[in-house]
């Protein structure tokens, strides 16, 4: 339904006070003409229904985006991940529950703004954990003034939020802290004819080590080269079977099956592996 209903989009209008204006001038809903709606939706797939009854709920949605003003966030941006969360809660309403849908469509609005606000807010996620979320909604209600808690405030907020006071202290410091660029931004990568100090710089990959790397390398590629050549010493059926045994990736063959192809006993077969590993192995060796 989300992608088959057409609703008024801030970025079409391409002005916001324009997309509140028209949003507002929709008319709101009275109990009869929701639930004959919702009705019709719900028993009979009616997307013109689902249509009146999402744009008739647009202002709610700008009304409740309003409160996340305060985490530097477009309001656009804000508003249209709201409408997405009515379009859920519109799909998912149960007309004969009791209630209204805007009573419903609160919690899919709210959950689809915390999502937006949580994946772009600062770059480094500062929320994952059930607990942890709860407080970056919550922590700057709960402050009174500027400042860090002190410890009475921090152990308030705990009681009330119903988490531990390492999570308040840790919240704090998360939302307090900013995000730090590794590497300086371009116009500042030279100054007076020298590189500015960077983190970037004074990182070290203790994983990596490209002499290490490269004498692999090196050495895998002159073993494979050698085996090669040693394979090349051996008879075609002496070849074949150590092929077939030992470097075949897809089929290791058994020492019966080999046995059936060339008409002689496994046993013989194990013979005629075990010479040729031997000569196998001077040839690598010399």
């Amino acid at each position: 339904m989300i992608n088959k209903v057409q609703i008024l989009s801030v970025t079409s209008l391409g002005n916001l006070e324009a997309y509140i204006r028209i949003a507002n001038l929709w008319p709101m809903l009275s109990i009869e003409e929701e639930k004959l709606l919702t009705q019709r939706l719900r028993y009979n797939s009616d997307l013109d229904a689902a249509k009146t009854l999402i744009l008739s709920h647009l202002r709610f949605v700008i009304h409740i985006s309003r409160n996340y003003s305060g985490y530097g966030l477009l309001q656009a941006d804000l508003i249209q991940e709201g409408n997405i969360g009515l379009m859920k809660a519109v799909r998912r309403f149960n007309p004969e529950i009791g209630v209204r849908l805007v009573s419903f469509a609160v919690h899919w609005i709210k959950s689809e703004i915390h999502e937006y606000v949580l994946r772009n807010w600062r770059i480094v996620k500062v929320a994952t954990t059930k607990s942890q979320r709860k407080l970056f909604f919550n922590l700057r209600k709960s402050k009174n003034r500027l400042g860090w808690f002190n410890q009475e405030e921090i152990e308030i907020v705990a009681r009330e939020l119903g988490v531990s006071t390492a999570d308040v202290k840790e919240m704090e410091a998360r939302m307090s802290a900013q995000d730090v660029t590794f590497n300086p931004f371009p116009d500042e990568d030279l100054k007076d004819g020298k590189y500015n100090n960077s983190n970037m710089l004074y990182l070290q990959d203790k994983k990596s080590d490209f002499a290490n790397g490269f004498e692999q390398d090196n050495w895998d590629e002159h073993a494979t080269h050698k085996l090669n050549n040693a394979l090349l010493s051996l008879d075609k059926r002496s070849r074949d079977i150590i092929q077939s045994r030992w470097l075949n990736n897809s089929k290791k063959n058994t020492l019966q099956v080999l046995a059936n192809n060339y008409g002689i006993s496994a046993e013989r077969v194990r013979q005629l592996e075990k010479n040729a590993m031997k000569k196998l192995k001077i040839a690598i060796e010399n």
